[in-house]
């Protein structure tokens, strides 16, 4: 069965032994970001904090929902044990068959309803999430909504919010992500404001498929439906044309105005480094705020691996890239992003069938939206598994040859966070991008090529059945 809301989702981690109350007075002002942070480089359970200095204790923090594969898994109603290539099959299986949402008129997220000069952001405990950060964060768990003026295509994203005053918010919304796009292309084209509206603490698959890299046009909503095997029960915000999880724990409406911008930033990144600029970014004029009685903001603290949207896109990004690369017609058998990498790069397993196969892959991914900001590519061939890292590091240091195996493009788009990028690169969003060929070359002589000193490959049959049996008698 789904899960109704982010409550019971906390209660199934309470079972599973996986949430951590802090029962202890914390102060949003570091203290919290710390704890979870913490809690995301060791992977363990997710802190649940109850009293947050000077904060009324009807006001709590959720910290990183999803930022273990086993949280993930129960999310996604799986053994919480499955592994990372269980989830990505689960994952395509279920976009196959999406479920449209159904609209109705009344939610928990409407239980205190705040408008105009009634609007003050922080009546919420929104934490300072890193010392150095711009500011106080109220979205770094969450999901945006906006749409599409020509198509009426909504979009979920997953876009940063810093809090400039109590009824404003910044928003990193470059042009290349579906909403950036949206509001520089369309919105600002005709000097029209932007409607948004924010979902703090919705259902937690709901922010997975906001965070997920699905390609324009696709409702992430419905494909949350078709994970949740049933409808996500969507209600209408209060001042703006837009739709949210009827269950969230807070609700924030407002709107882009065109050509706004204000200084915002910077931020303790995916990336692992406080990396981009502080910089003039679009803003959110905030309407409306509508929220559940005793309502709990949820949170990560983005940094090193391995945080809540490093776990998701070792799923959802690399299952995007395995779907998109055989749909190409190329026999890829695996495409892992490893969480340890902040997906800045990913390892694509191919039964070779042609020279320079690497470079067809490479090219589909860097043209494609899901990956085209993916700097490190490594292709090695089926006989490593590309979810083994030992596996992938061992075809990286002896088949990537160092000169005519290394591939580099030297101007291509970027994401600004990079930590290796240049101040140049960070402003202009543009970097270069490397795909390393960890396979045999295909004209090379059958003999040319060195046998693996592995027991599979080095042994007969007979000898390795016989060591193996040998083991067994040993209970191994």
């Amino acid at each position: 069965m789904p899960f109704k809301d982010l409550r019971e989702f906390i209660d199934r981690l309470e079972k599973e032994g996986d949430i951590q109350r802090i029962e202890e007075e914390v102060d949003w002002n570091l203290e919290a970001g710390a704890i979870v942070r913490h809690s995301n480089e060791r992977g363990l359970p997710a802190p649940f904090f109850q009293k947050i200095k000077g904060y009324p204790e009807s006001c709590k923090i959720f910290g990183s929902p999803l930022a273990t594969l086993r949280r993930l898994a129960i999310a996604m109603g799986m053994n919480p044990n499955a592994s990372t290539r269980e989830l990505q099959a689960e994952y395509l299986k279920a976009k196959k068959h999406p479920i449209k949402p159904v609209l109705v008129k009344d939610g928990p997220c409407k239980e205190n309803i705040h408008t105009g000069d009634e609007v003050d952001l922080l009546e919420f405990p929104v934490p300072m999430v890193h010392e150095g950060d711009g500011g106080r964060f109220i979205g770094t768990w969450h999901l945006d909504v906006s749409k599409d003026p020509d198509s009426g295509w909504v979009n979920w994203g997953m876009y940063r919010h810093m809090i400039h005053n109590k009824n404003t918010i910044g928003i990193v919304a470059d042009p290349y992500t579906h909403l950036g796009g949206v509001y520089t292309q369309k919105y600002e084209a005709i000097n029209k404001p932007m409607e948004v509206a924010i979902a703090v603490g919705p259902e937690p698959i709901l922010t997975f498929c906001a965070t997920s890299p699905l390609p324009y046009g696709v409702s992430e909503v419905d494909i949350a439906g078709a994970i949740r095997g049933e409808p996500v029960e969507l209600i209408g915000c209060e001042t703006v044309d837009l739709a949210v999880p009827a269950t969230s724990e807070i609700v924030i409406e407002g709107e882009m105005r065109p050509c706004e911008r204000i200084d915002e930033g910077p931020f303790g990144e995916y990336t692992g480094y406080m990396a981009a600029l502080r910089y003039p970014r679009p803003a959110i004029r905030v309407k409306a705020v509508t929220h559940r009685n005793n309502p709990i903001l949820t949170m990560t603290s983005m940094g090193i691996p391995v945080t809540d949207d490093h776990v998701i896109m070792s799923v959802s990004l690399a299952a995007e890239l395995y779907e998109l690369l055989r749909g190409r017609g190329l026999p890829v058998t695996g495409v892992s992003a490893f969480p340890e990498t902040c997906y800045l790069l990913v390892v694509v397993a191919v039964k070779v069938p042609f020279a320079n196969v690497a470079w067809d892959i490479a090219t589909v991914i860097w043209a494609s939206r899901c990956g085209n900001t993916i700097p490190y590519i490594i292709v090695v061939e089926d006989d490593t598994d590309p979810f083994n890292m030992s596996d992938v590091l061992f075809a990286l240091a002896t088949k990537c040859h160092p000169h005519r195996g290394i591939h580099t493009l030297e101007q291509t788009s970027a994401i600004g966070f990079e930590p290796w990028a240049d101040r140049h690169e960070r402003e202009y969003l543009i970097g270069p991008k490397t795909y390393f060929d960890c396979t045999w070359p295909v004209d090379w002589e059958p003999s040319d090529i060195p046998k693996k000193a592995s027991l599979n490959q080095i042994y007969p049959a007979e000898v390795r059945q016989k060591a193996l049996e040998t083991w067994r008698k040993y209970g191994y």
